[in-house]
């Protein structure tokens, strides 16, 4: 487990959430983004309705401290909404948490996704709603209960969605790409792994393929010069346009 990972599990459990619920939560949350960043679109959508199961829980843990027991059918989403909307003084838990929920069931109970239509593939769109969604409310449940701004409670939710990157794996601290990059794509990939941290100069030359490092400097100033990262003071960390440009290419799979 992650430092950041400690610190969402730490500020939960201290909010008193049950700690059976928090590890469903943080499981299911950290299950789909894997299945997500290696294509594999179907599982991404079960377990976000995993995912939501664990947070109607603790909606329910919130609203009434008892919650339907792990195992259990839960009842019916439109019970619940119901319920926690007659419950709740908490817009976000009366509301809006329930009715994103709500949409990830959906998409998963009431979408063919192997339906192709109009050249789009619909796996792919709706699994990339249904894992934005589960960030915004895994982001909304930090900011509730870790007692932080909506701003330092969305970067810990982008930093624990960099740091599960399949693409790389940890040996004693050295991230090894598992993958044969050209220079800036494997540059790219390790500043997504480290999010808002970013890293230093010397971090990645060292991190780099040995052909690589001779040329990281311009490697940098190129991406820089397509807003694709910020050196901020002494440590370069990409831009939302980075990001983007990483999993829309999907740089981030193994294959």
């Amino acid at each position: 487990m992650t430092t950041l990972d400690s610190r969402i599990r730490e500020g939960l459990l201290e909010a008193g959430i049950p700690a059976e619920l928090v590890t469903e939560l943080l499981i299911a949350f950290a299950e789909a983004k894997r299945r997500f960043y290696r294509n594999d679109l179907r599982p991404s959508e079960i377990e976000g309705a995993r995912f939501s199961e664990a947070v109607f829980r603790i909606l329910q843990w919130a609203t009434a401290e008892q919650y339907t027991a792990l195992g259990r059918t839960l009842p019916s989403v439109d019970a619940m909404m119901n319920t926690l909307i007659n419950a709740a003084s908490n817009d976000s838990i009366r509301m809006h948490i329930p009715r994103t929920l709500r949409l990830i069931y959906d998409v998963r109970n009431k979408r063919d996704v192997a339906h192709l239509s109009d050249g789009i593939d619909p796996n792919q769109q709706d699994a990339t709603l249904v894992v934005r969604n589960m960030e915004w409310v895994l982001a909304e449940l930090v900011r509730m209960y870790n007692n932080v701004t909506a701003a330092v409670a969305h970067t810990m939710i982008v930093d624990l969605v960099s740091k599960d990157v399949p693409l790389i794996q940890e040996f004693d601290g050295f991230p090894r790409v598992l993958k044969q990059l050209r220079a800036s794509d494997h540059v790219l990939v390790l500043l997504y792994w480290r999010g808002s941290q970013g890293a230093t100069l010397d971090e990645l030359q060292a991190w780099a393929r040995a052909p690589m490092r001779a040329n990281m400097k311009r490697t940098l100033k190129s991406l820089n010069d397509r807003d694709l990262l910020h050196l901020n003071h002494d440590r370069y960390v990409l831009t939302h346009l980075g990001e983007d440009d990483v999993e829309t290419r999907k740089v981030l799979e193994p294959q």
